[in-house]
């Protein structure tokens, strides 16, 4: 049974503003809440009454010493309970950023038991589409910004605007600040991602293997990409070398040769060698940025039997990388196998990974993409070369016919998907972090 909502009338403190909007750059104010001592429209809602947590305003509490929304959850280990408002006047396909500020004391996991959602509605009171969740996007004097950018679903009337707190015993949250904008329309971040599908034969050096990949892509520079993948061990293929024979220092003389086409085609440019460090020899992806300099490195973690008998060593890291257009990570083919890197790049924030690989689970590949809710390019030889995106579809491969192919990705695209909605940010807010995975 639910709790009974207890409202609050509007005062003059609070600035709400549906039919009035002010303009902010492209941005139109739907509605701002700042001040909560005159009260407001806002309800209190648990699923049960007996595991509601404390609602109170909380003077003097605010950001910027005002009062502020707070709930607190008390001993219970089930306490559950939002503070939640409607938001009329809502127009379907229109853009809309939401932002709410949270303080949390004595909540151990904040990303798991303080949420902020929009819940659209459609004009009969029922839902649209599932709730979208806020995610963290930056701290301030002890404040955390939730935000999430979105566009209406067809149908929607009005949305509620949802702030809770969950499963934190002795814990308690505020929240300050709510700003519902209309944008003139949903942001892009366009990247185009190229990839190679080739695989050199008999050929009698590294640079050779190298050079053949790099004239493929030289010939297809006017398809300007902003990052092109190549294979897992582009100087090892077609060479009939050992992984020592065909192992060298990093920066040179490879990333050289990379770093020229990257000029040449004005892309990152990633590609998986095999890299000599002293006695220690690793399977690497090293990613060159548009000037032709080395963003980074990536050592293969996930090691398969035959190269471990073939005398190279994993590395132990996952590192990201940031570019001019968003950020990146780096898998080499076996790592697939594993949901571990794909999940530890996700994790730091990678939106597009990069995987150079041999061959393997066309499978795999798209449930890396599905279950981290990120774009996936591969560039193969003996499986498919292709782009996945976050749903599993895929948007461009490239074969023996067309060995060089480019795919149009937005990244600030938001995958809704039927029954589940929005799940770049849902994946993050439900999947349990905390708990210790043997």
């Amino acid at each position: 049974m639910a709790m009974r909502p207890i409202l609050w009338r509007a005062g003059a403190a609070m600035v709400f503003c549906v039919a009035m909007a002010e303009a902010e750059g492209q941005a139109r104010v739907v509605a701002r809440f700042a001040d909560f001592a005159a009260g407001g429209p806002w309800e209190m809602w648990c699923p049960r009454m007996e595991i509601a947590p404390v609602f109170r305003v909380d003077a003097g509490a605010g950001r910027a010493g005002g009062s502020c929304l707070a709930i607190e959850a008390g001993p219970s280990p089930a306490a559950f309970g939002v503070w939640r408002t409607e938001v009329h006047r809502i127009t379907p396909g229109r853009a809309y950023r939401f932002t709410a500020w949270s303080r949390t004391e004595r909540v151990a996991n904040p990303v798991r038991s303080v949420s902020a959602r929009l819940d659209w509605r459609k004009a009969d009171g029922s839902q649209a589409r599932p709730p979208d969740y806020a995610l963290e996007s930056g701290a301030e004097g002890g404040w955390t910004r939730l935000q999430h950018v979105t566009t209406a679903p067809e149908g929607a009337a009005s949305v509620r605007i949802e702030l809770g707190l969950q499963w934190a015993p002795g814990g308690r949250v505020f929240w300050d600040d709510i700003t519902l904008d209309e944008l003139a329309a949903m942001p892009r971040r366009i990247v185009r991602v190229m990839t190679v599908f080739h695989r050199p034969q008999g050929t009698k050096s590294p640079a050779e293997s190298v050079e053949q990949f790099c004239r493929l892509v030289e010939d297809a520079g006017g398809a300007r990409p902003d990052v092109v993948c190549l294979p897992e061990g582009i100087t090892l293929v077609g060479t009939g070398r050992s992984y020592l024979e065909a192992s060298e220092r990093v920066p040179v003389p490879t990333t050289r040769r990379l770093g020229e086409l990257a000029r040449r085609v004005n892309a990152y440019v990633c590609a998986g060698i095999l890299e000599r460090e002293g006695a220690v020899i690793y399977n690497t992806a090293v990613l060159v940025d548009r000037k032709g300099r080395l963003t980074g490195k990536y050592r293969k973690t996930h090691l398969p039997r035959e190269e471990v008998e073939g005398g190279l060593t994993p590395g132990d890291a996952y590192p990201v990388f940031d570019t001019d257009f968003g950020r990146v990570g780096l898998m080499i083919c076996w790592d697939v196998q594993f949901p571990e890197p794909a999940r530890a790049l996700a994790a730091q924030g990678a939106e597009l990974l990069l995987l150079p690989i041999w061959g393997g689970s066309e499978t795999l590949v798209k449930a890396r993409a599905i279950e981290n809710h990120v774009y996936l390019v591969s560039s193969s030889y003996d499986m498919k070369t292709f782009v996945v995106d976050p749903a599993g579809q895929v948007r461009a491969e490239a074969t023996a016919s067309e060995p060089v192919v480019v795919a149009e990705l937005d990244l600030n695209a938001r995958i809704i998907q039927p029954w589940l909605g929005d799940m770049k940010a849902r994946t993050w807010k439900e999947r349990r972090t905390d708990l210790p995975v043997p």
